[in-house]
């Protein structure tokens, strides 16, 4: 089994119009992508409907260049977890056909003991091709219906549907995202419509092609500029872009580390697992308001004062929150702290200790996070005994203890990139909780950024928002979360490219967005891609039986 999932390694090309003043790319070698857990969710929701309970632990993806979507082309499916998948299938199956959802899923009931293989036969086309983001093969629903005659025959028609159903959502045509390509007339290479589809739809939606997308790749409309920016202008205009944005911004800010955050109690006793989930889900809803809601300007969430607060954040934001369940809008008033992401408690809770804060660990984040600027990792023999003493009688602020530990010349120059940035978050604790004082010492929030000096957290902001790099950072790290994989370095002309169009846009992201899924660099195909179609799943499937 396993050595088909490596075989199902696919391509991706160029389309065979561009947008105007594109430049041209060459493009990348193929490979293939596993399904996050939320993208194996989304698409069991739209195939089966959201009633379909989903457990199970899914095996951790590896972030690779700033981004998981980047290191699910590069896992490896374990033995141990394909056994994980296994039994999550046939826990999906099995709520496929049972009582309360056969009725709405199945096209027909046989009668008692019966083999209906004309209803098998059609069930599986429709259903296939929504897991498979493609239409299946004969092959492939031949051998479907023939597994479900034989595992009838020992039990009823419904386990035969059972079985079928645990076989697809094993296969790898389903757990991986595999870009497929064709040959057209003058021998040139291209990708398909459907594997352009998956592409567009897990990158604008975070999960498989709708009925509509998929109608259009049969029709072969997305092989032209102008029907794939029909097709890109349809889906930013449906609700569901916000899953699509909300996990491009979770991948890209790291924000799944709420989950396994953890404080001391007794430290931080406001900030418990609520306040983690709360703290990152106020990040998200704070991005998708601006960016969608509002359509706004991509670095207004650095200078930012609308949010959105619970009660559990209210008690960290030390604000009245009177609503006691639930989501409630909130603007931070003139002058108070608390602008822009980079102020919120989910970053700031993120990159600090457990039981402090830390200044080079906030400066590295926004330097990586926010510029896509890459820190060097710190000698292996470095000592942080001082700058971690909080308690130190002699370095009682956090400035004073980094100044001391950063004099060391194996230190200073790493330190530079970080802790002007980070001594500017130090009114916030470990918690993300306002303060104006450390060991009984005024805390100096004074920085540097790329020598635009500020003195608060709030021009901290501003120089964010000024700063080009976070805009170039954005437009990188959306085109390496839709072809998961980074920018070569032959395509620097092409993501200054997007990087101008999204300047002249406003920097709104659905425009960047959209740049990005009707462009050629998001499919143009590298060298010594094979022009095969991967028959992957039905030879897998003939194994397991």
């Amino acid at each position: 089994m396993l050595r088909h999932l490596v075989s199902i390694v696919a391509i991706s090309v160029a389309l065979i119009g561009c947008g105007p003043g594109e430049p041209k790319t060459a493009g990348a070698p193929a490979g293939f992508r596993q399904l996050s857990e939320a993208q194996y969710r989304n698409i069991v929701a739209d195939v089966f409907g959201p009633d379909i309970q989903i457990a199970g632990a899914f095996a951790p993806i590896p972030r690779t260049d700033g981004l998981m979507a980047v290191g699910s082309g590069r896992v490896a499916v374990t033995p141990s977890a394909f056994e994980r998948y296994e039994k999550l299938a046939r826990f999906v199956a099995a709520q496929v056909v049972n009582a309360d959802n056969r009725p709405m899923l199945v096209p027909c009931a046989p009668a008692q003991g019966a083999v209906d293989e004309a209803c098998a036969r059609a069930f599986y086309a429709k259903t296939g091709r929504l897991l498979y983001r493609r239409p299946l093969t004969d092959a492939e629903r031949d051998h479907l219906v023939a597994l479900t005659s034989q595992v009838a025959k020992a039990g009823t028609f419904d386990d035969g549907l059972a079985a079928g159903v645990s076989a697809m959502l094993v296969a790898p045509d389903f757990l991986l995202i595999g870009d497929v390509i064709e040959t057209d007339k003058s021998g040139a290479q291209r990708m398909t419509d459907y594997s352009k589809a998956s592409r567009l739809s897990f990158f604008l939606w975070n999960a498989g092609p709708d009925d509509a997308l998929l109608t259009a790749a049969e029709k072969g409309e997305l092989a032209s500029h102008a029907g794939l920016t029909k097709q890109a202008e349809r889906m930013l205009q449906s609700p569901r872009v916000e899953a699509g944005v909300r996990a491009l911004f979770s991948d890209m800010l790291m924000l799944e580390g709420a989950a396994t955050l953890q404080k001391d109690p007794v430290i931080y006793p406001a900030f418990g697992m609520a306040a983690s989930f709360d703290a990152s889900e106020q990040t998200l809803r704070t991005i998708v308001d601006l960016m969608l809601t509002r359509d706004g300007n991509y670095r207004d969430l650095f200078t930012t004062r609308q949010t959105f607060l619970t009660r559990t954040l209210g008690v960290i934001y030390e604000v009245p929150v009177q609503k006691s369940l639930g989501w409630v809008p909130y603007t931070f008033p003139e002058n108070d702290p608390h602008v822009g992401i980079q102020s919120y408690a989910s970053l700031l809770a993120l990159n600090s200790h457990p039981g402090r804060s830390s200044v080079t660990l906030r400066g590295k984040a926004v330097r990586e996070l926010l510029l896509c600027q890459k820190v060097p990792d710190p000698p292996a023999n470095v000592d942080f005994t001082l700058v971690s003493d909080s308690a130190n009688p002699d370095f009682k602020t956090a400035r004073q203890r980094v100044s001391a530990h950063s004099s060391d010349p194996s230190c200073a120059g790493c330190h530079k990139l970080m802790d002007p940035i980070g001594l500017s978050l130090e009114n916030f604790d470990g918690a993300g909780q306002f303060r104006t004082v450390e060991n009984g010492v005024t805390i100096d929030p004074s920085g540097e950024l790329d020598g635009v000096a500020f003195q608060n957290p709030i021009q901290l902001g501003k120089a964010l928002h000024d700063n080009t790099s976070a805009t170039q950072c954005v437009v990188s790290r959306a085109f390496a979360y839709a072809a998961g994989r980074a920018p070569a370095r032959d395509e620097r002309q092409y993501v200054d490219y997007l990087h101008k169009r999204f300047a002249d846009n406003g920097y709104r992201l659905k425009e960047l967005l959209k740049d990005i899924a009707t462009s050629d660099g998001l499919y143009a195909v590298g060298p010594g891609s094979p022009a095969t179609r991967p028959q992957a799943a039905a030879d897998a499937a003939k194994e397991r039986s």
